[in-house]
């Protein structure tokens, strides 16, 4: 058996948190303007399982996934407990967070063509980082990587260690990125919307590959999405964002036939599936608000067909009816 799959499946009941964040704001500070694009999320992930952020472009979502990682940009200012594998993130240092990226963590990026470099080959790209965090050789990396694009199911494994990034179809190129991100068999991954720019065959058989690879290895991962389909397919979470906040958590089958939050109740009447033929579709009126300045109460108030005066007034605490489940919403009942 590949040594890759040898490491053992961490179950989620013996496990403290992979993740834990508690109160984080990130805000994004120029000569102009200040944009608050996370304001005081609150989330935890297991080992072993799969939280989706789910949410309009936007929302918060990706921000929230870099914080994870300090991979924000120097105009970013972060408040907040932030810890991975019980590291406190915002204290590192940056030789602690170059060791952290890659063998801790490591991130699945949206466009492969531009994460990957285009100048080296597929097998050096893999091979680089497990010299760098594990000391292999290079034809011990060399041979990692063989194994690692066996793993993802690429065809013609062995041919595409040779291979430029351009050389790629989109769906290669992404596996050949989660083969980089899986290199050093990390605790947590991280995935940034990793099918949006696939076609539909493809993007399933990259959410199926995503699932088994996550189950063989134990990791912990984190999936941002705006697609419905995707998150009820991959996650065993979901956490919706809106304006920087999450308005409702629970578990994905829970929470995709019994939303509590009218912001999701919203989006999954917006959804197109197969039985809505002659149907005119739901939308949800109005835009998401401006983040420069933090919205008072709750953000989704003046979109909300069942929203009242006391949505407006001060900050909207989360609830939580029954085990499980949160929602940030004054219609929904208290434990």
């Amino acid at each position: 058996m590949s040594e890759i799959l040898e490491r053992p499946v961490v179950t989620t009941a013996a496990a403290s948190p992979l993740i834990t964040m508690r109160d984080v704001h990130v805000r994004f500070v120029t000569r102009d303007r200040t944009v608050h694009a996370v304001n005081g999320v609150d989330l935890d992930l297991a080992a072993g399982e799969v939280l989706c952020i789910l949410g309009e472009s936007g929302s918060g979502k990706s921000v929230t996934m870099r914080a994870l990682m300090k991979l924000l940009p120097r105009t970013a200012k972060v408040s907040g407990r932030i810890e991975v594998a019980g590291r406190d993130v915002t204290a590192m240092s940056e030789g602690e967070l170059q060791d952290f990226r890659g063998s801790d963590v490591a991130m699945i990026f949206q466009e492969p063509m531009t994460a990957l470099d285009p100048v080296f080959t597929i097998g050096r790209q893999i091979a680089e980082t497990v010299q760098r965090h594990e000391g292999l050789s290079r034809a011990a990396a060399m041979a990692r990587a063989l194994e690692l694009l066996e793993l993802v199911q690429i065809p013609s494994a062995r041919r595409r260690l040779e291979a430029y990034p351009h050389e790629l179809s989109g769906g290669l190129r992404q596996r050949a990125m989660i083969a980089v991100a899986l290199a050093c068999k990390p605790k947590l991954l991280l995935a940034d919307e990793p099918t949006t720019a696939l076609d539909a065959t493809v993007q399933i058989q990259v959410l199926l590959l995503l699932r088994k690879l996550q189950e063989q290895l134990g990791m912990g991962v984190v999936f941002v999405t705006h697609d419905l389909g995707v998150a009820g397919e991959i996650a065993d979470r979901v956490a919706v964002m809106y304006a920087g906040r999450v308005v409702e958590e629970g578990p994905v089958g829970a929470l995709m036939t019994g939303p509590l939050h009218p912001y999701p109740r919203g989006l999954l009447g917006a959804t197109v599936h197969g039985g809505m033929r002659g149907q005119r579709l739901t939308t949800i009126p109005g835009a998401p608000p401006s983040l420069e300045t933090v919205p008072v109460g709750c953000p989704f108030a003046p979109r909300c067909t069942e929203a009242e005066e006391v949505c407006t007034v001060g900050e909207i605490a989360p609830r939580r009816p029954v085990p499980g489940r949160m929602a940030r919403c004054v219609h929904v009942p208290a434990e």
